[in-house]
């Protein structure tokens, strides 16, 4: 009689899957891989670094980031601070210093111009900042 054997079949998956579990054991993890990534070298003691950086804000809506101009008066995502302030981060964390920020703004100067300058802050993960308003002359 001419029916399907089921006996084989089971000792076949066996072999299979026992074959799969020791494979298993001598396949190396990818993160096991020892491997050297280029980047910045961190220090072990604190580097020596500007005091403190200056954000100002205009009337006009612009932001200069230490007298040095950063986006143009319509950017609201201001690209540029962004791009700065999150390498002056980077440099600050493998250098093991502080990064401390402040914002000045003129008196008349918009308020959403100063939250967009906050959320570039908080982009950069910089939480050291301090307010004022310059005075006028």
């Amino acid at each position: 009689m001419i029916g399907f054997q089921i006996a084989p079949m089971i000792d076949v998956v066996f072999v299979i899957m026992l074959f799969f579990m020791v494979m298993a054991g001598s396949v190396r993890v990818e993160k096991e891989l020892p491997s050297q990534l280029p980047g910045n070298a961190e220090t072990q003691s604190a580097t020596e670094m500007m005091d403190e950086m200056v954000i100002a804000i205009t009337e006009s809506g612009e932001v200069s980031l230490n007298e040095e101009p950063m986006d143009t008066p319509t950017s609201n995502e201001l690209p540029t601070l962004k791009n700065t302030l999150i390498r002056l981060k980077q440099a600050a964390d493998q250098s093991k210093t502080l990064v401390l920020v402040t914002v000045v703004s003129e008196q008349q100067a918009k308020y959403s111009r100063t939250v967009d300058v906050l959320n570039a802050l908080a982009v950069a993960g910089i939480s050291n900042v301090t307010f004022t308003v310059s005075e006028e002359e």
